[in-house]
C-alpha cells in the first residue's frame, strides 16, 4: 500500500514521480530530482516490491540500479540508447516497505562504444546496494 504522507512528503521535496512505459513502468513508480548538475533517482518501497522474506526484492533494486545507470550513460552519451553489457550489483543491506532507496550513478570511464558507470543505492543515507555497469551504445538504426 502506497503511503500517501510519504508522497506529500516526497512532492514537497522536489521529487516527481515519472510514470514509465514497460518494464520500469511495471518496476515503479521511479521518482526523480534534479541535483547539483545531474539527476538522482528514488524507489519508494512498496508491498508490490517485497520478496516472501518480507524485504525488498533484489531483481527490484537492481532494476531501479540498472535504469539508473543506464539513463546516467544514455545522457552522457548525447542521448545515445545504450544497453547493458554487464552489471555487478553487492547487495549490502535489506530494504523495507516504505524506505525511500536513493539511487545515482556516475561515469567512471568511456571508450568508442562502451561506457562505465559506478552506481549506488542508499537508504536514510546507508548504503544498501553497490554496482558497476558496463553499457554499450547502440548504433543508430539505418533507413532505407
Amino acid at each position: 500500500m502506497v503511503n500517501s504522507e510519504a508522497i506529500d512528503r516526497l512532492q514537497a521535496q522536489g521529487w516527481k514521480s515519472r510514470q514509465l512505459s514497460g518494464f520500469m513502468g511495471h518496476s515503479g513508480p521511479l521518482w526523480t530530482r534534479r541535483e547539483d548538475d545531474g539527476w538522482v533517482y528514488g524507489l519508494l518501497a512498496e508491498d508490490k516490491h517485497l520478496n516472501p522474506a518480507g524485504v525488498v526484492h533484489g531483481g527490484a533494486l537492481a532494476t531501479l540500479i540498472d535504469h539508473v545507470v543506464s539513463t546516467v550513460a544514455w545522457e552522457a552519451c548525447d542521448r545515445t540508447p545504450c544497453v547493458t553489457v554487464q552489471l555487478d550489483t553487492h547487495f549490502l543491506a535489506e530494504v523495507r516497505s516504505g524506505d525511500f532507496a536513493l539511487a545515482r550513478a556516475s561515469i567512471t570511464a568511456r571508450t568508442g562504444s562502451l561506457v562505465f558507470v559506478d552506481g549506488l543505492v542508499q537508504v536514510d543515507g546507508r548504503t544498501v546496494l553497490t554496482a558497476r555497469g558496463v553499457m554499450k551504445m547502440l548504433r543508430p538504426i539505418r533507413t532505407p
